[in-house]
C-alpha cells in the first residue's frame, strides 16, 4: 500500500489567518499538523459559507478542496493547534478531554469583523486522543453537516459546516466505515470544560487569561463593566438560556449536554446523539448513551442550569476578593438563567401560537397546547405548522373553526375543544388579520426539519453505496425550512411506525 501523502503547504492562504488562541500560553493546547490521509475527495462544499464569512476559494477545485479541508494541502499561513480542555461528562468530572480528533486551523474574519475558527474534525490523532484513532466515520460527518445547516436555517445560533470530505480510508467502529473529515465554523471553540481545565489545576492566571480572551472576543461590553467577570457570567447566562429556548421550541434534543459540549459564545455544538421531535413527549431520549435520561428534551433547561454553575465555580475567584461576597455574586448571576429562559420560551410560544401581544394566562395556554400533543402522540412540528393553517380560519359563530383538523386536537374531542375555545378566545383579542396571523406562524413553525428517519435514510445511502444523492437532496429541502416547496411534501411527514428512529449514537 502507498504511503499518504505528507501535508504540505498551499501557496494562497485563502483568507485564513492564525488563530489569536494560538497567542495564550503555550498549556493552553497543543502544536500539530493533520495527519494526512490517503485518498481525499470533496463530498460537499458550502460556498454560501465561504463568502459570508470572507473565505476565499476563488480557483480551487474539487481535489484543492478536498486536499485542504482534509488537511493534507495547508494553507501558508496557519498554525494547526488542538485545544485543551476538561469537563463534566454525565456528571462526572474528567480532568483532561481536550481536541481528540480535531485540530484548529485557524481564523478567518468577515466583512464586519467578526472572526470565525477554521476547524477539522476526524484530522487524525492528538495528545488528547486518550486510545481514540482521531478518525471520524462518514454517518457522523455527515449527520453533523445536515443538522447544524438546518439549525443555522431555523434561526437557532449554531456552529456551521463548510466542506465534507471523504478520506478514502476506513474506521473501526462497532465495524468497518468509510472515513470523513468535517470543516467546521464557529464564533470561537471555548467551552465550560475549557475554563474546568484551569480551575481543576488551580491555574488562576490561566484562569483570568482565558477569560479575558473570551471578554475580548464574544463579550466586549462585560470588559467595560465594574466587575468584568461578573459580567462576562451574566452574558454567558443570558446567552445559554435564548439557545436552550430555542432548541425547545423546535423540538431539538441535544442528547449530551456535557460541560464540554457547552460553547461560552452560546452556540449548539457537537451534534453527536442528537435528534428532534417526533411525536411530542417531554420525557424523549434518543442518545444510546443517556440511559438515565439526564439529558432528556424537557430536562434541557436544568441541565444548562447546571452545567452554568460549574462555569461560575471556575470564576469565583474572580468575582471578588472577598469568597462569601463572590459566592454571592455567582448565585445572583446564576438566579436570573431560569426567569430568563422562561421569558424566551413563553416569547417565542406566544409567537408559534399566533399571538402578538401579551396576557397573564399566555402560559397556561401554551401548557395546555403541550399537553393535548401529548396527550394525543400528535407530531410537534406538524401540530404547529397545522394550527397556522387553522389559525387563517374564522370561527364559525364563535366556535372553534374545525380545529379538529389539527393533530394535537383530534382524539379527546371534549378536552381539546376546551382549549381550542380558550385559544380562539384569545387570538379574539389581538387586532391582526387571521391571513396575517397565520403568516406569521409559518414564518416560526417550520415545514420541514431534520427528521431523524431522513438523517438516517441519507446517511445509509452513502455510506452503504456511496449514494449522495439523498445527501443532498435533504440540504437543500432543510436550507428553507419555514416555505412550503413544491414535490416535497414527504419531507415534512412524521416517520411511519417502521421508520421511527428509536436510538441516536455517538460518532465516537
Amino acid at each position: 500500500m502507498q504511503d499518504p501523502p505528507i501535508a504540505t503547504q498551499c501557496p494562497p492562504n485563502a483568507g485564513i489567518s492564525p488563530t489569536s488562541y494560538g497567542r495564550l500560553p503555550e498549556h493552553f493546547f497543543a502544536r500539530l499538523a493533520p495527519t494526512p490521509v490517503a485518498g481525499p475527495r470533496l463530498i460537499h462544499i458550502n460556498r454560501p459559507l465561504a463568502a459570508e464569512i470572507g473565505l476565499n476559494l476563488d480557483g480551487l477545485g474539487a481535489d484543492a478542496l478536498a486536499a485542504m479541508f482534509c488537511g493534507n494541502l495547508l494553507p501558508s499561513a496557519v498554525e494547526p493547534i488542538a485545544l485543551a480542555y476538561a469537563g463534566h461528562q454525565f456528571g462526572h468530572f474528567v480532568p483532561q478531554l481536550g481536541d481528540g480528533r480535531a485540530i484548529l486551523l485557524g481564523e478567518v474574519r468577515d466583512r464586519g469583523g467578526r472572526r470565525f475558527d477554521i476547524q477539522l474534525k476526524g484530522s487524525g490523532r492528538t495528545p488528547y486522543s486518550r486510545s481514540g484513532d482521531g478518525r471520524a466515520a462518514l454517518g457522523p460527518v455527515l449527520r453533523e453537516y445536515i443538522v447544524s445547516e438546518a439549525m443555522h436555517a431555523l434561526g437557532v445560533p449554531t456552529t456551521r459546516a463548510l466542506a465534507a470530505v471523504a478520506t478514502g480510508e476506513q474506521v473501526l467502529r462497532e465495524r468497518v466505515l468509510p472515513g470523513a473529515i468535517l470543516t467546521r465554523v464557529a464564533a470561537s471553540h471555548v467551552r465550560v470544560g475549557t475554563f474546568e481545565y484551569f480551575a481543576a489545576r488551580a491555574d488562576l492566571p490561566a484562569t483570568r487569561l482565558l477569560a479575558d480572551y473570551v471578554i475580548e472576543r464574544h463579550y466586549p461590553g462585560a470588559g467595560e463593566s465594574a466587575n468584568p467577570y461578573l459580567s462576562l457570567l451574566q452574558a454567558v447566562a443570558e446567552r445559554q438560556a435564548k439557545l436552550i429556548a430555542a432548541w425547545m421550541l423546535i423540538g431539538f434534543v441535544h442528547g449530551v449536554m456535557n460541560t464540554d459540549n457547552m460553547a461560552i459564545s452560546g452556540e449548539t455544538i457537537d451534534f453527536g446523539p442528537c435528534a428532534f421531535l417526533d411525536a411530542y413527549d417531554p420525557a424523549a431520549v434518543f442518545s444510546s448513551i443517556d440511559g438515565a435520561g439526564r439529558y432528556a428534551y424537557a430536562n434541557q433547561a436544568a441541565a444548562a442550569a447546571w452545567n452554568l454553575a460549574r462555569f461560575a465555580e471556575t470564576l469565583v475567584p474572580l468575582l471578588d476578593a472577598n469568597p462569601e461576597r463572590a459566592v454571592d455574586l455567582a448565585n445572583g448571576a446564576l438566579g436570573r438563567f431560569q426567569p430568563s429562559f422562561q421569558a424566551h420560551w413563553l416569547a417565542g410560544m406566544r409567537r408559534k401560537l399566533g399571538l402578538s401581544t401579551a396576557e397573564d394566562g399566555d402560559a397556561e395556554l401554551a401548557r395546555g397546547w403541550l399537553e393535548a400533543l401529548h396527550r394525543n402522540g400528535a407530531d410537534f412540528t406538524l401540530s404547529f405548522r397545522r394550527l397556522a393553517d387553522a389559525a387563517e380560519r374564522e370561527p364559525n359563530d364563535g366556535r372553534e373553526a374545525n380545529d379538529q383538523s389539527v393533530p394535537a386536537l383530534g382524539a379527546d374531542r371534549v378536552a381539546n375543544a376546551e382549549w381550542s375555545r380558550g385559544w380562539r378566545s384569545r387570538l379574539s383579542r389581538e387586532l391582526v388579520a387571521p391571513a396575517a396571523r397565520a403568516a406569521a406562524m409559518r414564518r416560526v413553525n417550520p415545514a420541514y426539519i431534520p427528521r431523524n428517519h431522513l438523517i438516517e435514510r441519507a446517511l445509509g445511502a452513502a455510506v452503504e453505496h456511496e449514494d449522495f444523492a439523498i445527501f443532498e437532496q435533504l440540504l437543500g429541502v432543510l436550507s428553507h425550512p419555514f416555505d412550503e416547496q413544491r414535490g416535497c411534501a414527504d419531507y415534512a411527514q412524521p416517520p411511519l411506525p417502521h421508520e421511527r428512529v428509536l436510538r441516536t449514537f455517538c460518532g465516537t
